[in-house]
């Protein structure tokens, strides 16, 4: 299994450095370009409304989709209630999980984890691991962006469904790399790109359009071998017109690198 010299582009920006290895590691070419960051929302009165009524008894069910957005929404109650109380309201709930990441949280709350949605954790295995629950009262910490189909496949239930935005996502402080990214994937010169989220997606066709060049960035990636981490990503990438070429057995960042090197190797072959 190995890239052979070919360039890898990749947008990871907190797991930069690791990404960077997995690629060197099947003999590729690395070229990383941070593509974004997790930041709170500034004056988040929503979230204190929700504390609130989650203080008051007031849900059943409380649905975790990261990891960084439940450390965020612990560290920022904190700032108005005393420090553990949102691990002791969570210890009276069913608590829902998407991933390990935000299960790892847990643990270290020492809040139990009522239902860990398994692979590859998109909203429908998520509402298939809660499917029959009799919880009608649900909180669901969103990430980035919000998820309509699993609100919407929720409230179909007769559930009464609150969102819960703790943080963002937007361009990194220096988009310096991520611009040359773009002009690199535009002149020719990249052979592979991995997406790990959709907003990947978003932010270099955004820095693409500012320098000029969206058409040639579009126009690239129906060339090049284009690897998504996970279902979710790719019908992102599939929506915006941008083909998907591999997607991981896990979504996970090293299954990702490690198989997609092996299919690079495989079509070479087929094609000698």
């Amino acid at each position: 299994m190995s890239f052979a010299g070919r360039k890898v582009l990749a947008f990871e920006s907190r797991r930069a450095a690791e990404m960077a290895e997995l690629i060197r590691r099947q003999k590729g070419q690395p070229v990383i370009a941070p593509s974004m960051r997790e930041v709170p929302i500034e004056r988040n009165e929503e979230a204190f409304h929700f504390a609130e009524r989650l203080f008051a008894g007031e849900f059943d069910m409380m649905i975790l989709l990261t990891g960084v957005g439940t450390r965020f929404l612990d560290k920022l109650l904190a700032t108005r209630y005393p420090a553990g109380q949102f691990a002791e309201a969570l210890r009276k709930l069913t608590v829902v999980v998407r991933g390990p990441k935000p299960a790892a949280v847990l643990r270290e709350m020492n809040v139990p984890i009522g239902i860990q949605v398994p692979e590859p954790n998109t909203w429908r295995e998520l509402l298939a691991a809660t499917d029959g629950r009799p919880e009608r009262r649900i909180a669901v910490q969103e990430y980035g962006k919000s998820n309509p189909e699993l609100l919407a496949g929720l409230s179909a239930r007769g559930a009464e469904v609150t969102a819960v935005r703790v943080y963002q996502w937007e361009l990194p402080e220096d988009t310096g790399p991520l611009r040359d990214a773009a002009g690199r994937l535009a002149a020719g010169e990249i052979d592979a790109v991995f997406f790990t989220t959709s907003v990947q997606l978003e932010h270099v066709l955004q820095i693409a359009a500012e320098a000029g060049l969206e058409n040639r960035v579009r126009a690239a990636l129906a060339k090049v071998f284009v690897a998504s981490i996970g279902p979710t990503t790719s019908e992102a990438l599939k929506e915006s017109g941008i083909r998907v070429d591999f997607e991981p057995s896990h979504p996970k960042m090293g299954v990702l690198v490690q198989e997609a090197a092996a299919r690079m190797e495989n079509v070479v072959e087929e094609t000698r």
